[in-house]
């Protein structure tokens, strides 16, 4: 005891009620986990309950806050004026941003669990194990959200990828599943490789991993003459590219769409790309935006490619989860417009737009499971012929995701287009916003497509098939979802402003 009593202690201990919401996923995960052994498989609802509870009681923690958390939150923005607070050594930061996106992040993936039940119920795959790799998933992506340096940046990233590795290859039995995964792992270990040499290189120029520091640097040296910041920043938007899914780096992105369980691909394609938008804004916005002219004009080719090659490409695929795919593709070049813009109003654009894309993307995906049954995926376009007279009002919800997600008023995806196209027009990047008028156009022809199998063609034999029973639930909240796209198209302001607010005072 005298010998620690001789020792100057010169660290705070670190204050952890700002990390309240991710340290009890931490630990109700570990309870499904460990309640997941003692319950039956006919009680496997159970484990379902289980994690729906722990993942809504995270997030009213973040929402509400705690009684110390609040507190401290006040204290901060009294002494500096700004809602932005850090603890843990500065490593992890809570501001509003993170606020928004992580209860996004929270709300989706409840919302992917009600649809993916029955999926699961039908072809075995209703395990314990399916719900624990997706509440670490969803940890992962809080805090990649919350991070403040590069180096939590990465674990929160490996855990997320790490479960979603497992998560693609859940269906152990299925062959195309187990090559999506293997695809999927390997491009994905060589991408979280380049993201970390272009980590270690900003590293040893800088001579620190924390964004703010990073940050500092920049702004006191001229950074557009220094080669190894120049190589780091190619690194780590080659490692950023891969997780966005954009062109180049997109190849993944189709077959692991297609190879992997409905329900997964569902999973992959809404909060994951949340997450991903907080990592760019983190590391190219906080840490890299002395760097923007650099950025800017990679972020702007990368941009251009996915619109040309994301529309292009998905008008000759038949297999909806194939087209959903390289659509993807297309609309994360829109989230990148936004980014290139450089301003707050574009940041809260790209925000307001994954947001939204998460919700259109969750509906038509959900559609596609509604369609499948046992022994068969309803996973080509000609499953949609005729789907009008089978299914009346799932008819009318797959036209209200298809037409947002083509940009057409009064969805909410017209209104997600222009504030990016506006953003990118204040920005002066006159032409970038002309191709991307033009690439919407053209990349209506598909969703289009789609809509005329639903309301003007008859259904095959195949289609006209009895599909599996879903759940009440299941219904409601597809039309929830449905009614939702039409709501925020005809009343944006309200989210829009939120998004502004956010990035505004985090930023």
């Amino acid at each position: 005891m005298l010998l620690f009593s001789l020792i100057p202690m010169q660290f705070q201990l670190p204050n952890i009620m700002l990390a309240t919401p991710e340290m009890f996923l931490l630990a109700g995960t570990c309870f499904v986990l460990l309640a997941d052994l003692f319950i039956k498989d006919s009680q496997r609802f159970i484990t379902y309950l289980l994690a729906q509870v722990v993942l809504l009681i995270t997030a009213g923690l973040v929402f509400f806050g705690t009684g110390d958390m609040n507190a401290i939150i006040a204290e901060s923005v009294q002494a500096t004026g700004k809602m932005s607070i850090t603890a843990f050594s500065d490593m992890f930061v809570l501001d509003p941003m993170a606020q928004v996106l992580k209860i996004s992040i929270l709300l989706i993936t409840m919302g992917v669990l009600v649809y993916s039940r029955e999926y699961l119920r039908s072809r075995d795959m209703y395990k314990g194990e399916y719900f624990t790799l997706t509440l670490f998933a969803v940890l992962g992506m809080m805090i990649m959200v919350s991070a403040k340096t590069m180096l939590l940046i990465y674990l929160g990233l490996e855990l997320l990828s790490l479960a979603m590795y497992a998560m693609v290859a859940f269906k152990r039995n299925d062959g195309r599943a187990s090559e999506a995964a293997m695809k999927y792992f390997v491009l994905g270990a060589i991408a979280s490789g380049m993201l970390l040499y272009g980590m270690s290189i900003i590293y040893g120029v800088s001579g620190s991993l924390h964004l703010d520091h990073i940050s500092t640097y920049m702004s006191s040296h001229p950074v557009m003459e220094n080669l190894g910041l120049l190589l780091g920043l190619s690194f780590i938007i080659v490692g950023l590219g891969f997780k966005l899914g954009v062109v180049p780096f997109h190849m993944w992105v189709p077959d692991v769409y297609d190879g992997a369980p409905t329900a997964v691909t569902l999973f992959l394609g809404t909060a994951p790309k949340i997450a991903a938008f907080a990592m760019i804004i983190r590391l190219l916005v906080e840490g890299l935006g002395d760097m923007v002219q650099g950025w800017q004009q990679i972020l702007s080719l990368l941009a251009a490619l996915s619109l040309l090659v994301g529309n292009l490409i998905a008008i000759a695929q038949t297999n909806i989860k194939r087209m959903f795919a390289y659509s993807t593709i297309s609309h994360m070049g829109f989230v990148l417009m936004g980014i290139l813009a450089g301003t707050q109003s574009g940041y809260a654009a790209s925000m307001f737009y994954i947001i939204t894309y998460a919700i259109i993307a969750m509906g038509g995906f959900a559609v596609v499971i509604y369609l499948s049954r046992e022994g068969y995926e309803a996973d080509q376009l000609a499953d949609l012929k005729g789907l009008s007279a089978r299914h009346p009002w799932v008819a009318f919800m797959m036209m209200l995701f298809l037409f947002s997600m083509a940009g057409v008023p009064p969805t909410v995806g017209f209104y997600a287009k222009l504030s990016v196209i506006t953003a990118v027009v204040d920005a002066n990047v006159i032409w970038l916003a002309v191709f991307g008028v033009v690439m919407s156009v053209i990349g209506a022809y598909y969703y289009l497509r789609a809509i005329k199998l639903m309301y003007f063609d008859k259904p095959d034999d195949a289609t006209n098939s009895a599909r599996s029973p879903v759940q009440w639930d299941f219904t409601a909240l597809l039309s929830l979802n449905g009614l939702a796209v039409l709501a925020l198209g005809i009343l944006p302001g309200t989210l829009m402003a939120l998004c502004l607010k956010a990035i505004q005072t985090s930023l």
